[in-house]
């Protein structure tokens, strides 16, 4: 297999690697990187517990959450990735991370940073969202200890802390 040099910056430290074309963001991740706070859950994009946010450098599209299971490290050259570690500033829990500690919404943990992100953008991109928009947002993201409910009290926590905010 061929090496290719890439450049990723993850949680505002960059890193210039070489990555096989075939291995996957989260093997890059986890195997050579040690960053071990994005979990392997069903290696096929159906759990969520992968989720991180890519976004790109050179252009100003965005950030968008992906499933780092799929994504191809050799196709993120250049691309910032954010983990559920790097969303906290100063040492410091973001309203998400916070609010999961305090209404529960971590059992095993296994789950969590999957969880985290996809709420963060999902309060990012809809931040007066209703019960409903926030269980639909989270769907894809597998919890199977919790039911959801610890999860989606959580979410409209950090819904409630991060409008106080707002004003």
């Amino acid at each position: 297999m061929s090496k290719h040099p890439i450049t990723l910056t993850i949680n505002d430290q960059e890193y210039s690697i070489y990555v096989d074309g075939h291995h996957t963001l989260l093997q890059v991740m986890r195997d050579q990187l040690n960053l071990t706070e994005v979990k392997y859950g069903c290696g096929r994009g159906e759990c969520g517990a992968c989720s991180v946010f890519v976004d790109d450098q050179k252009e100003s599209t965005g950030r968008k959450v992906v499933d780092a299971c799929l994504a191809l490290a050799a196709t993120l050259d250049g691309k910032k990735i954010t983990t559920s570690r790097g969303l906290g500033k100063d040492g410091q829990l973001n309203e998400v991370q916070q609010a999961f500690v305090e209404e529960s919404g971590i059992q095993c943990g296994f789950c969590t940073p999957g969880m985290v992100v996809k709420s963060t953008a999902l309060l990012e991109k809809n931040p007066k969202a209703t019960e409903d928009e926030i269980r639909f947002g989270l769907e894809g993201n597998i919890c199977r200890c919790t039911g959801y409910v610890k999860i989606v009290d959580s979410v409209k926590k950090a819904q409630k802390v991060m409008s106080k905010k707002r004003k």
